[in-house]
């Protein structure tokens, strides 16, 4: 069947959409004006009670938005890809926005220690101590530290103190491995 309009036939899907809009607007207007009793089949009993949040939902209004957290969190992801300048500029543009995380102050210390800068990474681990005194963590990432410099004296030191803190933690007994095997290899070049 076609319609015949001024512009020509309408044939096949088309019409059929133009059947289909006129029909949800007669069915508009017919629901449109009904009246109710004011209840509904499938509107929700009012005496029942709301259901509790659950405890991982917060509401728009309850998160807070801290600009010194944007530049730690890029940092944080730009040194676990490896990109420790990139990571280096980030932590100390966390810390000037927020120069009491001690967080940034440690990843700044550890982005130094990755690019070289040995002499402002013992800055950087000074300000943290301050902040928060000689953590394990702390302590572990010092005694690394010295490992990267060479000092393998120094770095035992701090790694051990680590240790007794913490002797379970497997990130220093690792540490400590890594420095008896470079201990070892410093003994077999220094006596041929």
């Amino acid at each position: 069947m076609a319609i015949r309009t001024r512009r020509g036939t309408l044939t096949g899907p088309r019409s059929t959409r133009v059947g289909a809009i006129a029909t949800a607007a007669l069915l508009a207007l017919a629901v449109g004006g009904c009246e109710t009793n004011g209840t509904l089949p499938f509107a929700p009993e009012l005496s029942a009670p709301a259901p509790a949040p659950t405890a991982t939902l917060q509401e728009p209004d309850d998160v807070k938005y801290y600009p010194s957290d944007e530049p730690l969190h890029l940092a944080n992801e730009h040194f676990n890809r490896g990109d420790y300048g990139v990571a280096e500029r980030y932590y100390r543009e966390a810390v000037e926005k927020a120069p009491r995380d001690v967080t940034a102050w440690i990843g700044l210390a550890a982005s130094y220690d990755r690019i070289g800068r040995f002499d402002l990474a013992d800055r950087a681990y000074g300000s943290a101590i301050k902040l928060n005194g000689e953590t394990t963590e702390i302590l572990n990432n010092e005694g690394f530290s010295y490992m990267l410099r060479g000092d393998l004296v120094r770095a035992r030191k701090k790694l051990l103190k680590a240790y007794q803190s913490d002797p379970n933690n497997p990130t220093i007994l690792n540490n400590l491995k890594l420095l008896d095997g470079s201990s070892n290899i410093v003994r077999r070049n220094a006596n041929p």
